[in-house]
């Protein structure tokens, strides 16, 4: 399947987009209690782990084909009160079947497993009678592998040499329904948006949506995947002022990520032209 079927069947398959980057209003999520280790303030964007902290935890399943790696997340795993893990997997031929009978909330899913690829293991977690979230683990960003596997039923992909702190965002953010994308991802998904989509963007027609002129033009170049460094050198301003401008324009908008305001700049003719 070639980048443009990808993009477009999966563009076909989320009709409304209800996402969360790792990047918000800010370069981080604000710190959340209950997500982390003791004595360490973990930052998240997960609000109710702190509440399973009586038994009410999300099970986990990894499955992965390398044992250190597979180990250290387990560690990580059970370092935290809201999620434990229900089993492991080092080959996709089991995957389903531990599935069925171990019955997680959250698979983290390596997408290079023998027996059956990671892509072929979605495509059969999708017939699975109960639900179940994943979240695909790799080794680099790739447009095709982003696509696919977000078409395929996915809540995210995150590098597996992500540092211990994004790995744990990620999980989180899949544990609360949310999507989770990089920001290294984030572009190729946009992109993907710009050619699935079928007419051009409205034009706004004089409508401001209660934002400034200032952040009019912020959300133009944001939508395009720009950083808050880039945002602060387009426009000679500190970083800290782009978090507040986003700040204000995620509360006025009503959106909470960078993906959601993306689609919202294509929607009306709000994205600046590459």
């Amino acid at each position: 399947m070639n980048d443009n079927t990808s993009s477009r069947r999966w563009l076909e398959s989320v009709p409304a987009l209800q996402t969360h980057s790792s990047v918000g209003t800010g370069e981080l999520p604000a710190p959340v209690h209950g997500c982390g280790p003791s004595g360490v303030s973990m930052e998240a964007p997960l609000r109710s782990v702190a509440s399973r902290r009586n038994g009410d935890r999300a099970g986990i399943l990894i499955a992965d084909d390398h044992p250190i790696f597979r180990d250290g997340l387990r560690k990580l795993i059970e370092s935290q009160q809201g999620m434990w893990v229900t089993g492991e997997s080092s080959v996709g031929g089991e995957v389903v079947r531990m599935a069925r009978a171990l019955k997680p909330q959250i698979i983290l899913l390596d997408l290079s497993l023998p027996q059956r690829s990671g892509f072929q293991v979605l495509t059969e977690l999708a017939s699975l009678a109960f639900p179940v979230r994943t979240l695909v683990l790799a080794e680099a960003v790739e447009q095709r592998t982003i696509l696919e596997a977000l078409y395929l039923g996915a809540y995210g992909i995150v590098l597996k040499g992500s540092p211990r702190e994004v790995l744990l965002k990620s999980i989180c953010s899949v544990i609360e329904g949310q999507y989770w994308l990089d920001n290294v991802s984030v572009p190729i998904v946009i992109e993907a948006l710009r050619r699935g989509s079928s007419s051009p963007g409205v034009a706004p027609g004089g409508r401001d949506f209660g934002l400034t002129p200032q952040e009019m033009k912020i959300v133009g170049i944001v939508a395009n995947g720009s950083s808050n460094k880039e945002v602060s050198q387009a426009f000679s301003i500190s970083e800290r002022t782009v978090k507040h401008h986003l700040t204000n324009v995620f509360n006025k908008l009503g959106l909470s990520s960078r993906l959601e305001l993306a689609v919202f700049a294509l929607e009306h003719g709000l994205a600046n032209k590459r």
